[in-house]
């Protein structure tokens, strides 16, 4: 009787344990949905970062709530709860019998997106909110950066990017009153390498750095091709400076092609600021040479603090971005074991699709529109965004979950390197960020799966 008594406990402690699996698997479902519905997405959640659960009275506070874009998210009290719930679920692995469950987050962005249609216009209502917390963050004579890590994550108004930007990326200094003179000294210093390194004679350089910037002049005329503003003579002129000091100033890496698409949309949100309109109705020559100057300033410093954090992915052999295309086989052998097998059966590696998406981080997988939004996302996840993009590719190719399966190698290649972005909006970018989050949030405590 008491061995009765106690495999009925024991059975009813398994019972329990499924359900508060299921429970938060459900929660975090609910959450990504709540959020296609305009609601908010959790905040403060950087890869490097554990989230210890909070006390249940701040679970409504709004330092929880990072809703996932600023065009089209409102906020939600029980969002904010759920999204807590979905954080520390991932504090224990995830059963087995929910492993059949993501397949439901893996179907086309199309299935899901309908959601998000229906409640667009209401989501815009917030704008202004979110505009005003900006403007307060931005106001302070010492900027919080994880308060700005926080808004700017879920998108950045573009008259206020140029700003915030330089601020995440630690170009500018958050205090206001050495801005100025920071800047000011950093654009300097710039011309001063460009004098040094560029504008000298082809008899002072090494045949390896005539071969570099040869390389590079090849490539200018290359980037973003199907903008026709790229294809400006002072833009390709502008491009080329940038590459070439920033190569003689980087010899562990130089120059490696794919850096130049790394410059465009900098290029685009400092020129932002001196013109307006859209973007094929600009003209580089309607600037002095001294606002050029300053716009290629502030995109070389602020190239140079972004590869900083990721210097393994352009030195030789590129070594870091093989050991991500590794964790993102491994991350989608855990998600969408179908997926993995069928590519594994058709003898497709992921290096070749996806060395070109670290390389170039999804700027020639995307609409060029679509960029400098995908951009604010990369720029407030700060020193951790490398192991962040494992889980933003994964769920970009999982888009396609359905249509890979149906497809043998030489289709696969085709689709991979030519994939039907081009009529896509924000909605679509947004889903594949918000299946990226919830991922991360699931798996990033339970790093076996991507042992390397």
């Amino acid at each position: 009787m008491k061995n009765n008594d106690n495999n009925n406990r024991e059975q009813q402690h398994n019972n329990n344990n499924i359900g508060l699996i299921d429970s938060r698997f459900n929660q975090t479902l609910i959450n990504v949905q709540g959020l296609l519905k305009g609601r908010s997405i959790p905040g403060k959640i950087l890869s490097s970062q554990r989230v210890d659960l909070p006390d249940i009275s701040t679970l409504y506070s709004p330092t929880y709530n990072r809703s996932l874009s600023y065009n089209a998210a409102g906020t939600s009290d029980h969002t904010s709860e759920a999204g807590e719930d979905e954080v520390h679920s991932t504090s224990k692995p995830i059963g087995s019998s929910n492993e059949n469950k993501l397949k439901i987050i893996t179907s086309p962005v199309e299935n899901s997106s309908e959601l998000y249609l229906k409640s667009s216009v209401g989501g815009r209502a917030t704008d202004s909110a979110r505009v005003m917390k900006f403007t307060k963050v931005l106001s302070e004579t010492m900027v919080i950066l994880e308060k700005l890590r926080e808004l700017a994550w879920s998108g950045v108004p573009d008259y206020m990017r140029p700003t915030v930007w330089r601020l995440l990326l630690g170009y500018a200094p958050p205090n206001s009153d050495r801005r100025e003179g920071v800047l000011k000294r950093k654009r300097l210093e710039y011309l001063e390498c460009v004098s040094q390194c560029y504008d000298i004679p082809d008899t002072e350089r090494s045949d390896d750095e005539i071969s570099m910037l040869r390389q590079i002049a090849v490539d200018c005329p290359r980037t973003v091709p199907d903008v026709s503003f790229f294809q400006q003579q002072l833009v390709q002129k502008s491009l080329e400076r940038i590459l070439y000091t920033w190569a003689i100033r980087h010899p562990a890496s130089g120059y490696v092609q794919g850096i130049n698409d790394l410059v465009t949309p900098f290029l685009v949100v400092f020129l932002s600021e001196h013109l307006e309109g859209s973007i094929d109705n600009w003209s580089m020559s309607d600037l002095s040479s001294d606002t050029i100057s300053s716009i290629e300033a502030d995109c070389y410093w602020c190239l140079s603090k972004l590869l900083d954090g990721m210097q393994d992915h352009y030195t030789f052999a590129q070594p870091g971005i093989q050991r991500l295309v590794f964790k993102l086989k491994e991350l989608v052998r855990r998600i969408d074991e179908p997926v993995s097998s069928h590519m594994e059966q058709q003898g497709l590696e992921f290096l070749q699709f996806a060395f070109r998406w670290f390389n170039c981080l999804l700027i020639r997988e995307v609409p060029f529109n679509l960029v400098t939004r995908l951009w604010d996302t990369y720029l407030a996840e700060g020193d951790p965004l490398p192991d962040f993009l494992v889980y933003i590719f994964a769920s970009f190719l999982l888009t396609w979950s359905d249509k890979i399966q149906k497809l043998d190698f030489q289709e696969l290649v085709m689709f991979l390197q030519h994939l039907p972005t081009e009529n896509w909006s924000d909605q679509e970018l947004e889903m594949v960020l918000s299946r990226a989050f919830m991922w991360h949030s699931m798996f990033n405590n339970s790093p076996s799966h991507l042992s390397t």
